[in-house]
């Protein structure tokens, strides 16, 4: 069983979701993204931990969602790429965890800026549902996600002027 999970809850008939329906919008490889940038179709990109984000750059605007995988529970690099989409290319669409999605993970993946995620592992699906996430009261690095950045570092001393 595979969900969509946001911070709002489980999404009923998510329409990235894998279904049999031709008129459903797609999911593309980077390169079929890059071919149909012109096409009006609505589509989104699947990125593999591999492939440079920044090729989407002059196509970020016309993108609904990105998915980015997690193809093992060790592998991080859809971390980076969130950050560098989010941070330094501004993109403000969907992002999606896709693969190997488990509990742990999620908290940071929020910070990252992922703001949905698809999930098959059951027992973090009923914690998702439950909503009851594990808390991370220090952290090292600022947020992508304003909503709950506050300070920037916490283990960094600022710098004050003339004080």
């Amino acid at each position: 069983m595979t969900v969509i999970w946001t911070q709002n809850g489980i999404v009923e008939n998510d329409p990235w979701l894998a279904s049999d329906n031709e008129e459903a919008p797609k999911f593309l490889s980077l390169t079929e993204a890059l071919e149909h940038a012109q096409d009006n179709a609505p589509f989104g990109v699947v990125l593999q931990p591999a492939e440079d984000v920044r090729e989407l750059a002059p196509v970020l605007d016309r993108l609904a969602i990105i998915a980015l995988t997690f193809p093992a529970f060790a592998d991080g690099r859809a971390f980076s790429q969130a950050m560098l989409l989010r941070e330094r290319l501004g993109y403000n669409g969907e992002l999606r965890a896709a693969g190997t999605v488990l509990l742990d993970q999620v908290p940071l993946m929020l910070r990252t800026g992922f703001d949905s995620f698809e999930v098959t592992h059951a027992p973090t699906i009923a914690r998702l549902i439950e909503k009851r996430l594990p808390g991370i009261d220090l952290h090292y690095q600022p947020s992508a996600d304003q909503t709950v950045a506050g300070q920037s570092y916490s283990w960094r001393r600022t710098a004050t002027l003339n004080g």
